[in-house]
């Protein structure tokens, strides 16, 4: 069973990487702390971002310290892996981000994208769990959750897709598209608009 292209397609999903990446200038911080320090910062001003143009600013900026902290090899095996997804080649995906995450089994990115192959091969339950260990990693990661949301549409929970989708709101509350997405999710859970 094939996933409907909504999983990777919506702007509520987690964009590609560009590829590349590595080849980028590196403006990380220099220690995995100081990301870390960073990252919580950024999120823990996300949900407040006055307007849309500063919260989209700040997303890019938290997506950025998320690809960020994957290794320059698992990098290469992400952006090969992305580059395998475009090609609609989801099985070669999967073993790029399963090479990746033996690499550096805590790159939030790798699981994340791995999840997302699994989807598209119409694996979800390996694209649950997987999602599930972004989330342990990761435990603000709103792209996740937006996946998550998805995917438990697709796969008729509609009320699990619902609070999943308002934990991804609660952390970006201006995310793109949201406001609609939560609408359409209450009349499926619960047959009426909010």
């Amino acid at each position: 069973m094939r996933a409907a292209p909504f999983l990777l397609a919506s702007a509520l999903t987690l964009p590609l990487l560009p590829l590349g990446a590595a080849a980028q200038p590196d403006p990380r911080p220099t220690a995995p702390e100081a990301r870390r320090a960073q990252l919580d910062r950024l999120l823990d001003a996300l949900p407040s971002a006055p307007d849309d143009t500063l919260a989209a600013a700040l997303a890019a900026q938290i997506r950025s310290l998320w690809a960020q902290a994957a290794s320059p090899a698992v990098t290469l095996l992400l952006d090969r892996g992305q580059r395998n997804l475009r090609s609609e080649a989801a099985a070669d995906a999967v073993e790029d981000f399963d090479a990746a995450l033996v690499l550096q089994p805590d790159c939030v990115q790798a699981w994340l994208l791995r999840a997302q192959a699994l989807a598209e091969m119409g694996d979800f339950t390996a694209a649950l769990r997987d999602l599930r260990q972004v989330l342990t990693l990761e435990p603000r990661h709103f792209s996740a959750l937006a996946v998550l949301s998805s995917l438990q549409e697709q796969m008729g929970d509609a009320e699990d897709a619902l609070r999943s989708m308002q934990e991804a709101v609660a952390i970006y509350p201006r995310m793109p598209g949201a406001e609609e997405r939560l609408r359409k999710l209450y009349r499926a859970a619960h047959g009426q608009g909010i």
